[in-house]
């Protein structure tokens, strides 16, 4: 009996010596963790699609904070005006998590100075971008490290010039006193009045109802489907529209496409604003592909007789903003550029915007004539369906667009 226990206890020690010898399988490497977070801020898909999409394209390439990768994405709410708390709120709570290195938002709704502020105080270090800020200037100056929005001053210009190319003789400017109270859009209306005086066409100014109102999205929209028709008939055919607000764009497009009428370009221009609702065009399979979507959406214009008025950017400028300021905060954060350079923040747009060229500049503020070191001006060439691009970006703009007063609405 002893030699059985003795053999068996030799044959147990030679196995677990052997299974000692041998190497544990290798665990599989996960992804390497992001060594710093960046927050990204947009409206939602019914406010601001192209916003979001942006904020998609950058987690597509760099991850989601949940994953172990680099973005954090959340949206503001889409009755933004009524509920700033929130949305400051939601900004400030980006600041708590110690590996947020910076903040992006676009658009920058009524909120995000204050939010900014906030995030200031926490956390000094993170850095702060704008895109296109409701806010006035020097408000949103002084909260964030750069604001960017397209270039009100030069499209106040380039926007009527453009009208006149595609032969209009007047131009319907359609928005409500909210927007018109900010500076950026009731500047740009005040140069339009002017350059449409300069230019020998017809200005006039139609009010619709402000989406955040009480009669919300789906009111706004039925409004300009029921005025539109109605507008064309008063204007008459060689009229080119444009609206300050996303929503309104969709049901303009229809109509405008329907009874006639031109319009150059959106006010947050993209082949995506309001083209494919309006043209009941599915881009899934194009998505993320502007060359691709451009085409679609060309061919479904000039199908509709729409050659030659109507236009957009070859690139959404929403989706390009996001993207591009995730993209300069990340290049600032490597080393790779300094937040200052103007040249690292067109490269960074660039990446999202291939063969396209952009122009701009510093902010003057017309009534100090003060040039802003962090709010910076940019625009691209306007695409016409059907004819293509119009050299908008060659065109001179003259001093005196640049030093009209605004006037509060």
């Amino acid at each position: 009996m002893n030699r059985i226990l003795k053999t068996a206890a030799i044959l147990l020690a030679i196995v677990l010596v052997f299974a000692g010898c041998q190497k544990k399988p290798a665990e599989p490497a996960g992804p390497a963790k992001a060594k710093f977070h960046i927050g990204v801020v947009t409206g939602t898909v019914s406010q601001s699609e192209d916003d979001l999409r942006g904020a998609e394209e950058l987690i597509k390439r760099y991850g989601k904070v949940a994953d172990g990768g680099m973005i954090q994405h959340i949206t503001y709410p889409d009755n933004f005006m009524d509920q700033q708390e929130t949305t400051i709120s939601q900004i400030v709570a980006l600041a708590d998590d110690p590996l947020m290195k910076a903040i992006v938002m676009n658009q920058s709704v009524p909120g995000a100075a204050e939010a900014f502020k906030r995030v200031r105080a926490k956390r000094p270090e993170i850095l702060l971008f704008a895109g296109e800020p409701h806010e006035d200037p020097l408000v949103i100056e002084a909260a964030a490290d750069l604001a960017i929005n397209s270039d009100f001053i030069s499209r106040g210009y380039t926007i009527i010039w453009a009208a006149k190319e595609l032969g209009a003789k007047t131009f319907v400017h359609i928005s409500f006193p909210r927007h018109m109270s900010y500076e950026t859009l009731g500047l740009r209306r005040q140069i339009m009045e002017q350059a449409c005086k300069d230019l020998g066409l017809k200005f006039a100014f139609e009010t619709a109802p402000d989406p955040t109102s009480d009669v919300g999205q789906a009111g706004a929209q039925q409004f300009i489907l029921e005025k539109t028709p109605q507008w064309i008939q008063k204007y008459g055919k060689e009229t080119a529209f444009f609206c300050t607000n996303d929503a309104h764009t969709e049901p303009l497009l229809k109509q405008l496409l329907a009874y006639g009428g031109m319009f150059v370009e959106a006010d947050l221009p993209s082949p995506l604003m309001g083209y494919p609702g309006a043209l009941g065009l599915d881009l899934s399979a194009e998505a993320g592909n502007f060359p691709a979507i451009l085409k679609k959406v060309e061919q479904a214009v000039v199908d509709k007789g729409g050659a030659g008025r109507f236009g957009t950017w070859a690139f959404s400028y929403g989706f390009t903003v996001t993207a591009g300021l995730g993209e300069f905060a990340k290049n600032i954060i490597e080393g790779k550029t300094t937040k200052d350079s103007l040249q690292g923040l067109y490269d960074a747009l660039a990446v999202y915007t291939p063969g396209a060229q952009w122009n701009g500049g510093y902010y003057i503020d017309a009534n100090t004539g003060v040039r802003a070191k962090n709010h910076v001006l940019v625009y691209m060439d306007t695409y016409i369906f059907g004819k293509g691009y119009l050299p908008t970006t060659k065109q001179k703009v003259d001093e005196k667009y640049y030093n009209i007063k605004f006037k509060k609405q």
